[in-house]
């Protein structure tokens, strides 16, 4: 699976799975714009890279209608097109719907589901004009099914996967194709974050692993390597589709 000479555009590219995205890609030929809130954070995503130079570090708010253009627009200017974009970008909350704040619950939306709309809007046209590109949203289980305390997250991650399927059809004569993956509970900075505030974070971290039949978290390589083959040629007659990466969490 190779991405040789393409351009590729990854946000949340500055840890956890946008960056093993970011890197992959890279080995696999792509230019990849690393773009992400934290601009330090994406600048170390490339450097991380075994040849630096194929990842470009580039800010964004993917919540915000001019950053997002302009990061498009950025990259047409500097590599001519976008071959690929992966909305990767998305923050989580652990609260039920009652607990959740209005501001909180549009905060979620805005990353996970407008941050999404927005790249596609402006990644599309130059796509659309050369008749090729390839999206890949990364969803999550939390969009297939209910999860305890994660009202806003399941319902903004609910909307990728349907949004993911609108793109795909509205776009399949165009030569356009775009896939959602949904990972279950991956080894990410998030995660991490996440049983560091529990009393016991041991245990909270055992519980995450036991809900996964294979008994452990997803890596972030295995999420970047399901890109790599949703991106490449090798996919060529895949859009539309749910790729789900959970251990076996929704095979019980």
């Amino acid at each position: 699976m190779e991405l040789r000479d393409r351009i590729a555009v990854v946000t949340g590219a500055g840890s956890g799975i946008g960056r093993a995205i970011a890197q992959r890609f890279a080995r696999a030929g792509a230019t990849v714009v690393a773009a992400d809130l934290d601009l330090a954070a994406a600048a170390a995503t490339a450097r991380l890279a075994p040849d630096p130079e194929r990842i470009v570090p580039h800010p964004v708010d993917v919540r915000e209608e001019a950053s997002v253009r302009a990061l498009m627009a950025a990259t047409i200017e500097r590599f001519g097109r976008i071959d690929i974009l992966v909305n990767n970008a998305g923050i989580g909350t652990t609260k039920d719907l009652v607990e959740t704040d209005l501001d909180e619950w549009e905060n979620v939306f805005a990353v996970n589901v407008r941050g999404v709309f927005l790249c596609c809007k402006y990644a599309l046209p130059d796509m659309l004009a050369r008749r090729s590109g390839v999206i890949v949203n990364i969803g999550s289980v939390a969009g297939l099914i209910g999860i305890p305390k994660r009202a806003a997250y399941c319902a903004s991650k609910g909307a990728v996967v349907t949004l993911t399927k609108q793109i795909a059809i509205a776009y399949v004569r165009e030569g356009i194709r775009c896939n959602c993956i949904c990972p279950g509970t991956v080894d990410s900075p998030w995660v991490e974050r996440l049983v560091a505030r529990e009393p016991d974070p041991v245990a909270a971290r055992r519980a995450l692993e036991a809900r996964q039949p294979m008994g452990r978290l997803v890596q972030p390589e295995e999420v970047a390597a399901a890109a790599l083959y949703l991106a490449s040629d090798e996919a060529a007659a895949v859009t539309g589709s749910v790729l789900v990466i959970d251990g076996g969490w929704l095979a019980q």
